[in-house]
């Protein structure tokens, strides 16, 4: 009866919202000298990316009230409201973090086909446009691999790798696996502060602008050494123009499969440090043994491979990021705000089957039917149409972990974000992850339930998913409204 009512109650809701905003046009076609807004262009309908879902903006109390029963611990708790957003079905599966790892491969051969070095082939590297006018250097992708490659070829291809000299085996050297990016810091260059015109600075009339005021930035920066290492720096240095809001990554990709024998002392799980990311009967699962730098990186280049898909309408589409802290609980604890992403107080139903991929007994993996991870999206989805938002992987968010939490935030758009330099103490490295994983008890699964890892640790029971801000936030019930009208 209450779920009824309840059900009632937000129908009525949503249609005093719709007649509120039912109001006509604002732009208009009239004449006479009155200004009526100015018309014309074709608004942007946004498909649905691949594998994600929408995620309506909407308000949440976020955390849980009562203290912890288990541990004796207060969540931070605050009313907020997010955006809506795209967000992945599931978690980013072995398979297609594979095909990040094979394009950052590829990419490297096809330089190395082209360096005098190796094989010198000139075409694998676009440098001029078809009018022969030059261009960027730039890979040329539409160039197929060798399939029968000459002596030089074959010394490029198989540089990649190296032989263990105790069993003679041959591996791929994963180390040269290094992605670099660039992110432009839209959010620091528009800080009033950061102006580069002096005057813009302080709005204030009272104040009399400095013209030579020196404004410090910090701009994060890498390169490769000359013996291959990934050095990392963050500069402190005066502002001078907008390349210094363009901040640059290289990432090593490849997962850190060793995570399952580090992680999990005297325990014999050889078989999945071997197998779990390069076997293919593990394709579906998630995927584990990435940091939260590499996180990062997938959703870079996961823009990346997008935009160049595109073509014009590229202009319009948000960057792939992981999600804040909000972001996820809100999409975890659904349409209905409810403690798991289901709706039942209990974890399992009414014939004994559990709701998500968990220990649910002291030292009983298996009593969900999974010893470790299980394939993604084996369990029902949430009201949001997601999957796993409990158990399975726990997922890294974007959001620096801190005890205050929430309470710390705006409450529109919640986000605490701190970009740790690599000489920073250690501690303000940690990062806020979420959902609990198949190691842990059900308290940990809960959706208001907060974990942190540091950013640079790897770990067999933490992955990730990504979200994409919409490219309009325009209210879609008014959409709706003018349709029927």
């Amino acid at each position: 009866m209450k779920n009824r009512l309840y059900i009632i109650m937000c129908g009525l809701l949503a249609m005093a919202i719709t007649a509120c905003m039912g109001g006509k046009s604002m732009t208009g076609a009239g004449s006479g000298g009155e200004v009526t807004g100015v018309g014309g262009g074709k608004p942007f309908n946004e498909p649905t990316p691949y594998g994600m879902t929408l995620v309506k903006r909407g308000y949440l109390k976020m955390g849980v009230e009562k203290q912890d029963s288990l541990w004796g611990k207060d969540v931070p708790t605050k009313e907020i409201s997010v955006d809506g957003f795209w967000m992945d079905e599931t978690e980013v599966t072995n398979s297609k973090y594979k095909q990040f790892v094979k394009w950052v491969h590829d990419s490297i051969l096809r330089t190395r086909l082209a360096d005098p070095a190796y094989g010198g082939d000139e075409t694998y590297m676009i440098t001029e446009d078809k009018q022969g006018n030059p261009v960027t250097p730039h890979l040329n992708w539409k160039k197929p691999l060798p399939r029968k490659p000459n002596e030089d070829e074959q010394r490029a291809i198989e540089s990649f790798y190296v032989t263990n000299p105790a069993t003679g085996e041959k591996m791929l050297d994963a180390s040269q696996l290094n992605y670099r990016y660039e992110v432009y810091d839209y959010t620091t260059a528009a800080l009033r502060r950061n102006r580069l015109n002096p005057s813009e600075r302080n709005l204030n009339t009272d104040i009399t602008v400095n013209p030579d005021e020196v404004v410090m930035i910090s701009k994060d920066t890498a390169y490769i050494d000359d013996e291959g290492n990934i050095i990392r720096e963050t500069i402190d240095r005066q502002l001078t123009g907008p390349w210094d809001f363009l901040n640059t990554y290289i990432v090593n990709v490849y997962p850190d499969t060793t995570c399952w024998v580090n992680d999990f002392k005297n325990s014999d799980n050889e078989i999945y440090l071997r197998n779990y990311f390069s076997n293919p009967t593990y394709n579906d699962y998630p995927v584990v043994g990435v940091t939260w730098e590499q996180a990062n990186a997938f959703c870079a280049w996961r823009t990346e491979y997008l935009l160049k898909g595109l073509g014009p309408q590229a202009r319009y589409i948000q960057r792939y990021r992981l999600p804040t802290e909000a972001e996820w609980e809100y999409a975890a604890r659904g349409k209905d705000g409810t403690e798991f992403p289901w709706n039942e107080i209990d974890t399992k139903n009414e014939d004994g089957c559990f709701f998500a991929n968990f220990k649910p007994d002291k030292g009983n993996y298996t009593m969900d039917g999974n010893l470790i991870t299980s394939r993604v999206g084996s369990y029902g989805a949430n009201s949001n149409g997601l999957f796993d938002m409990a158990g399975n992987v726990a997922e890294w968010t974007s959001t620096v972990y801190t005890e205050a939490g929430v309470t710390a935030m705006n409450d529109m758009n919640p986000q605490l974000e701190y970009k740790a330099a690599k000489e920073d103490p250690y501690r303000l490295k940690k990062k806020s992850v979420r959902g609990g994983s198949w190691k842990d008890p059900e308290s940990f699964i809960r959706s208001a339930w907060r974990q942190w890892e540091y950013q640079n640790m790897p770990r067999s029971y933490v992955g990730f998913r990504c979200v994409r801000s919409l490219a309009s936030s325009s209210n879609i019930r008014q959409k709706q409204q003018k349709k029927k009208r």
